[in-house]
């Protein structure tokens, strides 16, 4: 699309924006908020967290309707007519609202078997060699030392395109995986998992709610944002 075409875009939501809303107004249910909201998110984050708020939400207000779309790309929120997002890293795309919602880290596991099995390392470097579950994709791992940024280069008998069953290899003591924190908190609280070079870590990754840069906003999108900012506040795994 280009600017010119999202400019329009952008102009055309406005209007129907206030006519949503002068139509609401008119019936008398401007506090009982309607209408399809659509919402984005990580999906094992949107899995986890995101839609459980989602579900509270819709018990709160039962005349919306969520459509909830979990998916690992960033989507574009105007040219793909999503109300909300709920983004994990750097934001790199300036015509959005962000407020920010807590922080996660990356972190690299393995379970106790494992570790005693290996020893635990006292660095990065000592993984190389080292059975290491991956996902699809670049080969090194990348860590930081004294504030800069250095790479590991890392292989083993396993590389899948999805989390859930690296978790599980992981919990299995199959070797080191690296994940977000909020994908492995539940196996990390239980005793499955165990962190280890936590001095290496890069710093830890932003949470953000994300909207279109509107002045109007459907009371249902304002409620949202408010909603999950509530839920999401200070979120740390």
């Amino acid at each position: 699309m280009t600017e010119d075409g999202r400019g329009y875009l952008e102009r055309c939501r406005q209007v129907l924006v206030a006519v949503d809303e002068a139509e609401r107004a008119l019936k008398g249910d401007a506090r009982a908020p309607s209408g399809l909201l659509t919402v984005t998110a990580p999906v094992l984050f949107g899995q986890l967290h995101v839609a459980p708020a989602v579900t509270r939400f819709l018990r709160r207000y039962p005349g919306v309707q969520v459509n909830a779309v979990l998916r690992d790309r960033v989507a574009d929120l105007l040219e793909e007519g999503i109300d909300v997002g709920v983004r994990i890293g750097r934001l790199k795309d300036s015509t959005l609202v962000a407020q920010a919602l807590g922080s996660v880290r990356r972190v690299l596991v393995a379970s106790p078997a494992f570790l005693r099995k290996q020893g635990v390392p006292r660095h990065p470097r000592e993984l190389q060699g080292k059975n290491c579950l991956r996902f699809a994709g670049p080969i090194g791992w990348t860590f930081y030392e004294d504030g800069a940024p250095f790479k590991v280069a890392v292989d083993g008998n396993l590389r899948i395109d999805h989390v859930a069953p690296l978790v599980d290899a992981a919990v299995a003591g199959l070797g080191y995986g690296v994940f977000m924190s909020y994908q492995v908190a539940n196996q990390i609280e239980r005793g499955a998992l165990e962190v280890v070079l936590e001095a290496f870590e890069p710093a830890p990754q932003p949470i953000h709610v994300v909207y279109p840069q509107a002045r109007l906003l459907p009371a249902r999108a304002r409620l949202f944002i408010d909603w999950i900012r509530r839920e999401l506040k200070n979120f740390s795994a």
